[in-house]
């Protein structure tokens, strides 16, 4: 399982990430097979900043780890995000959580993505999509997140694609 974690808080949030689902179902060598429901979070790190919605969608893909990353910053880009604040707001954000088992440790891409077994905010939508999958150290997405569940995920809706 290929599957990407997406995040957005500024602007139509529901809108940048559709939009970013539908560019990367369009991109060659990409097709989308599952995308969860909305979840709304407050910000880590830099909390002066909108809420997130945030979704988790799985792929496959003929694309490289590499490539797939490449793909995800250029859908970032044309989508209007800008890398000013680290953890800062952004139109959509885009992170490859894993790529199968693929174990890789390079400057610009950690596989599987270093901390996404323990953010409730990419837990719980993954576990709509990922079922009894084993995700991280044996322990399905659904297991994680009952571990870090805090309350504060909030369920948004169900994605209106297309837009």
């Amino acid at each position: 399982m290929i599957c990407l974690g997406l995040g957005s808080n500024l602007g139509d949030r529901e809108g940048n990430i559709a939009a970013a689902v539908a560019r990367l179902a369009a991109w060659p060598g990409v097709t989308v097979e599952r995308v969860s429901s909305l979840y709304e979070t407050a910000p880590l790190g830099y909390t002066d900043q909108p809420d997130f919605l945030n979704a988790v969608a799985s792929v496959s893909t003929t694309l490289t780890p590499h490539e797939l990353l490449a793909a995800c910053l250029a859908v970032e880009r044309a989508l209007g995000r800008e890398r000013k604040v680290r953890w800062g707001p952004r139109t959509v954000d885009i992170d490859v959580l894993f790529y199968d088992d693929v174990v890789l440790e390079a400057a610009e891409l950690t596989l599987p993505h270093p901390r996404f077994h323990e953010r409730c905010f990419v837990l719980v939508p993954l576990a709509e999509i990922a079922g009894e999958a084993p995700v991280y150290g044996g322990k399905t997405a659904g297991e994680l997140a009952a571990a870090c569940d805090d309350g504060t995920v909030r369920f948004f809706g169900k994605l209106r694609q297309g837009g």
